[in-house]
Parts: C-alpha cells; sequence; structure tokens
C-alpha cells in the first residue's frame, strides 16, 4: 500500500494550498516543501489512527490537534499580527486571549476538515485497505520524520519571513490543549449504530456543500454574523455526517460523497482568492481553472470505483439469497 502513502503525502498539499487557491500552477514545485508538513501529518494520522483500530471521530480530533500545532507553534499566525502582511487579527480580536476569533476557527477548519479529513478520505476509499495500515513501522518512522522535517522548516520560515515570536505562555498553552486533543482522540468512544437507514449520497453531498457554502461565505459577513454562521456550519455538517454514518446502508458512496462536497467546496471558493504567489492576469484564473477540472477528474474517477465496489456487494448478496 505504499501508493495510497504516498498518493496522501501529496494529495494533503495540493487540496490545502493549490485547490485553496492559495497557489497556482506555476508554484508546483513549491508541492515538495510542502509536503513533509501537510503530508507527513496526514499520513502519520491515518496511520496512527488506523494501527490503533479507531475511526473517523479520532482522525478529526487529530487533525484539529495539527491545525493548532501549525497555526499556533509553526506558523504563529494565531498570535502574529502581522503575519504575510495579511494583519489576519484586526477584525474580532479578543485581548484577554491574544487571538482574533474570526481567523482562529476558520483557520482550524480549514486544516481539520481541508488539509487532511478530505485527503484521507478521498484516497482511503480508493486504497483497497480503507481501516488497515498501510506502512510497517519503518514507513511510519520515516513519515513521522518528514513531519518532524516539515514542521522545522514551516517554522523557519515563518521565523524568517516577520522576525515574531509569540510570548512564551501561548505556545505554551498551545502545546498543552494539542495534548489535550490527542489524548481525547484516543478516548473517544465507539460509535454506536442508530436504527434507520443512511439518507441518499446526494443528500450526503448536498449538505456538505450547503455547509461549505455556507462557511466560506463568512468571509464576507460581518463578525457578529460570521462567527455564529460558521460554527453552525461546522457542527451541523459534522453532526449529520456522524449520525448518518451509524445507520445501515453507509458505505463508500455516501463516504465519497462527505468527502466531494469538502473537495468541490474548495474549487469553487479557489475563483474568489487571490494567489499569496505565483499570481497573474491570465495564470490565475487559468490556474484556478485546472486545479478545479483535477478535482472534478479525480471524484469522477472515484466515483466510478465505489460504483462499481457497491455494485459487486450487490450482486454478491443477491447470489446468496439466490
Amino acid at each position: 500500500m505504499r501508493a495510497s502513502a504516498v498518493a496522501l503525502f501529496f494529495l494533503s498539499p495540493l487540496v490545502a494550498e493549490f485547490l485553496l487557491g492559495d497557489f497556482t500552477v506555476t508554484m508546483l514545485p513549491f508541492l515538495l516543501l510542502l509536503a513533509p508538513m501537510y503530508g507527513g501529518a496526514a499520513l502519520v494520522i491515518r496511520e496512527v489512527a488506523r494501527r490503533t483500530g479507531r475511526g473517523w471521530p479520532t482522525i478529526v480530533l487529530l487533525a484539529l490537534a495539527y491545525g493548532l500545532f501549525e497555526e499556533g507553534i509553526t506558523t504563529q499566525s494565531l498570535f502574529n499580527p502581522d503575519y504575510a502582511g495579511a494583519h489576519l487579527l484586526d477584525q474580532g480580536f479578543v485581548p484577554a486571549l491574544g487571538i482574533a476569533v474570526p481567523w482562529t476557527l476558520y483557520v482550524l477548519a480549514l486544516h481539520t476538515v481541508w488539509s487532511i479529513t478530505v485527503p484521507i478520505a478521498l484516497v482511503e476509499e480508493v486504497s483497497g485497505r480503507r481501516t488497515t495500515p498501510w506502512l510497517r513501522t519503518p514507513g511510519l518512522v520515516t513519515g513521522c520524520a518528514l513531519f518532524a522535517l516539515g514542521a522545522f522548516g514551516t517554522t523557519m520560515a515563518s521565523y524568517g519571513m516577520d522576525q515574531y515570536l509569540a510570548p512564551w505562555p501561548k505556545p505554551a498553552t498551545v502545546l498543552v490543549i494539542v495534548a489535550l486533543l490527542v489524548v481525547a482522540a484516543f478516548r473517544v468512544p465507539a460509535p454506536i449504530r442508530r436504527p434507520g437507514a443512511a439518507p441518499s449520497p446526494l443528500i450526503v453531498l448536498a449538505v456538505t456543500l450547503g455547509g461549505g457554502a455556507l462557511f466560506m461565505s463568512t468571509k464576507w459577513l460581518p463578525d457578529a454574523a460570521g462567527v455564529p454562521a460558521m460554527l453552525a456550519a461546522f457542527v451541523v455538517v459534522i453532526a449529520a455526517i456522524l449520525g448518518w454514518s451509524r445507520r445501515d446502508g453507509w458505505d463508500g458512496r455516501h463516504r465519497l460523497a462527505a468527502a466531494a462536497g469538502g473537495l468541490l467546496t474548495y474549487a469553487w471558493h479557489s475563483f474568489t482568492t487571490q494567489p499569496l504567489a505565483g499570481g497573474g492576469a491570465v495564470v490565475t484564473p487559468v490556474s484556478h481553472v485546472f486545479f478545479a477540472l483535477c478535482a472534478v477528474a479525480l471524484l469522477a474517477w472515484e466515483a466510478r470505483r465505489v460504483a462499481r465496489g457497491a455494485g459487486a456487494r450487490q450482486d454478491g448478496v443477491r447470489a446468496e439469497r439466490s
């Protein structure tokens, strides 16, 4: 399953930065520098969760811990008022916490859902070994080393850009919260089956697309409306998926629909953004179209594979009953 591990290693940064619209096609060589941080984290999170027999609640909590670690420790964008010259803390800043609530919620959701969870879901669904480890111990150790290297490189690059270091209580608090999230990830109870049938995959897709649209639209809303809308979008979608996934009939079609909603949200949202690097009057829209088409092509390919698998299972059930 090394191919699946390699696919996840590169898909995570592709979704996190290129499909989001932060970088254009001219910056694709930069993928090699982004992959250790994003891809290494996604791979380690997935492998550790599956090696311990854990499922999606564990993966999501570990993804949240990763997002907090990246933005609170390596880039320190949660605390830096002038990070990348973007003035991310201008709106909704809470002096007692030292963070801007809108930016904190927004960026942590981006990492939890899109940087880690969506790529894992997409690769797992076509891997042939969705819930079992892909790597032996040396491979997992290599993944950890790559993540550590990526974290170090990101930290050095961020410091070199702004020469900013948050006062020590802030990163120390982040590390404590990250540790608590990791502990919670491995203490979350196993899901309990619920009565009833899972909805159509199209309903799952519609809900995730709607939640994604509401979440992304908050950047055009005032904080008083944007923060509650952001929380509502995240909570409703997570609650719906957790509830539906415990019902009879939930299968690969539903999992793919949930991941597709996330991927397509990034695809359309990229057209509303300007790249951080590599942009231009022509290259920017061309890049948005290119990455969006790649996302659609990936989903179409996966949908055919998942549909064939579902059809084969149904044929097997009918054969057993006949």
